[in-house]
């Protein structure tokens, strides 16, 4: 930090943001932000990774947010910059991610500027927070306030700054942006009452747990909850594999569930969800939780009968409700479920221990379940897992291993594709030394993750980008075939794309048989610079 006092507008954003913790950030400069920036690089010692596109940047500070646990920032100039936004900031709302929008806007009295446009409205259609710095003297108080706000509300919040106050005198005043942590208790009430007796009585009762409630101690206290009622444990998508190397982990919960995970699921009784919003996608459009009791448990009030009316709610810290559960089980001498049994470990590990039966389909492709089960075996145990959007993306949910849902990231919670690239360089920069993955199709890789591959590489990020190739848009190729239609129009002649991450200054490795799998094993173990791995698919062989 510079001894020299901040005495200008911008001087004084970038060091507000850097007394308040913030030491990364992303964006593209221009005329309206360049100078605050350079500021925060320059006076604050602060790093700003610069991407090639707006988008791109904002979803790299949805990622770094999501690694980190603290605030993503990105900075951008006015006009078209601001608007290039607008996908990422209602990906960050929609996923509810905190992340701070610093964005310069056109001076009042230059109307005419080819720039002006109303931000302030179409940020707002978003779904994101606004704020509008009020004037030189407000410039700590307003910077700490956008920092709050987007921890408190868990979603972007935009912070509006003027052209013309960039060199305004200012003075540097010491706001801080902390939000106190939150934990509640829960007392005894007819609501804890309620979900007992439900829980007790339940003859198949199955233990859910969302991110929300991904974390090592509620973990702990959930498989002990799961095991004095002898009850099956699931997790939402995004908290992907809190149980794995559990006997009895079903793995997801919803409409990507595996075969044994739905007929035990099905068979289930109650479910006890920890953290997990219960969203239409988690449960298979109400047909997991149809006939069943369910008791949620959530840290937000917000949350309780948000998308499922629950037979019991609580509201309450993780840990602390499932060992208060257990404890009035045992005081009631309650017995354990008897749901797990002999038969359902047997099916269970049968199936995670199933392979592919081919592995080259012939024609210059490889299968696309076998190609996962590669990628799963190849790739750095201690990854950093990134999923892209698009076809694929199902099977690689299921297939590709996280270490930890916390180091999952699922780019999909707009339904758009191409943002898994901002994604995984955020996450790569908030990385401490883990290498980030990034599995992507070919069409997001082309409609966006071509323009950030030199970001990963001018930055030197570790990143690894697995490519399923079907060279096809797979959802609307799949839609066509299902009703006998033509599906060319929506098949691509790409160009290769190992040769362009090489020519972007990366690496590449192309496989088009199962013999190339040796050359990626290579390929990961000696990377010096980000590393593309194409995998050349059969766009009528890739399963929805």
């Amino acid at each position: 930090m510079s001894a020299e006092q901040p005495s200008k507008v911008h001087q004084v954003i970038a060091r507000t943001l850097a007394e308040n913790g913030v030491d990364t950030m992303f964006g593209v400069m221009g005329d309206a932000n360049m100078f605050m920036v350079d500021s925060f690089i320059r006076d604050c010692g602060g790093r700003f990774i610069p991407g090639a596109h707006e988008s791109g940047c904002a979803i790299m500070a949805l990622g770094y947010s999501s690694i980190s646990g603290k605030v993503g920032v990105c900075s951008v100039t006015h006009g078209a910059a601001v608007t290039n936004t607008t996908t990422a900031l209602i990906e960050g709302v929609k996923a509810s991610i905190p992340m701070v929008l610093l964005c310069g806007d056109t001076a009042v009295e230059d109307r005419q500027n080819v720039q002006n446009v109303a931000q302030r409205e179409f940020i707002v259609a978003t779904g994101a927070g606004f704020e509008q710095l009020r004037s030189p003297r407000t410039v700590s108080e307003d910077v700490a306030r956008v920092l709050r706000r987007a921890v408190a509300e868990k979603r972007p919040v935009a912070l509006n700054i003027p052209y013309d106050f960039d060199w305004a005198d200012a003075e540097y005043v010491p706001v801080s942006a902390h939000v106190p942590e939150y934990r509640s208790t829960v007392m005894e009430s007819e609501d804890l009452d309620n979900a007992i007796g439900i829980i007790a009585a339940a003859r198949r009762p199955l233990i859910l747990a969302g991110r929300g409630a991904a974390t090592p101690n509620a973990k702990v206290a959930l498989l002990r909850l799961a095991e004095r009622l002898e009850a099956p444990l699931a997790t939402t998508l995004k908290g992907k594999d809190l149980f794995l190397g559990e006997p009895f982990n079903l793995g997801i919960f919803g409409t990507v569930s595996s075969p044994v995970a739905v007929d035990t699921i099905m068979e289930s009784d109650c479910v006890v969800a920890f953290g997990a919003s219960l969203n239409r996608y988690t449960t298979s459009l109400g047909t997991f939780v149809k006939g069943k009791r369910v008791v949620q448990i959530n840290q937000e009030i917000s949350e309780i009968g948000k998308n499922v009316v629950p037979d019991a709610g609580l509201v309450g810290d993780y840990s602390q409700v499932a060992d208060l559960i257990v404890h009035w089980l045992d005081e009631a001498e309650i017995p354990g479920s008897g749901f797990r049994s002999d038969e359902l470990r047997r099916k269970l590990e049968t199936e995670r221990n199933e392979r592919s039966s081919v592995q080259d389909n012939g024609n210059g492709t490889v299968d696309f379940r076998y190609a996962l089960e590669q990628l799963d075996r190849l790739l750095p145990e201690d990854r950093l897992y990134v999923a892209g959007g698009g076809r694929f993306m199902r099977k690689a949910w299921n297939m590709v291993r996280a270490t930890d849902p916390r180091y999952f990231i699922n780019s999909a919670n707009y339904g758009s594709i191409g943002l898994g690239m901002g994604y995984a360089l955020g996450t790569a920069a908030a990385s401490n030394g883990r290498p980030t993955v990034l599995i992507e199709g070919d069409g997001g890789f082309m409609h966006a993750a071509i323009t950030e591959f030199n970001t990963a590489v001018r930055n030197k990020l570790d990143l690894i980008i697995a490519i399923c190739n079907d060279g096809a848009y797979g959802a609307e190729h799949i839609k066509f075939s299902d009703r006998q239609m033509d599906p060319s129009n929506c098949l691509f002649d790409w160009p290769d794309m190992a040769p362009i991450a090489e020519a972007l200054g990366g690496e590449g490795v192309t496989v088009r048989s199962s013999a190339d799998w040796d050359d990626v094993e290579k390929a990961i173990a000696n990377r010096k610079a980000p590393l593309l791995i194409d995998i050349k698919l059969d766009p009528d062989l890739v399963s929805f």
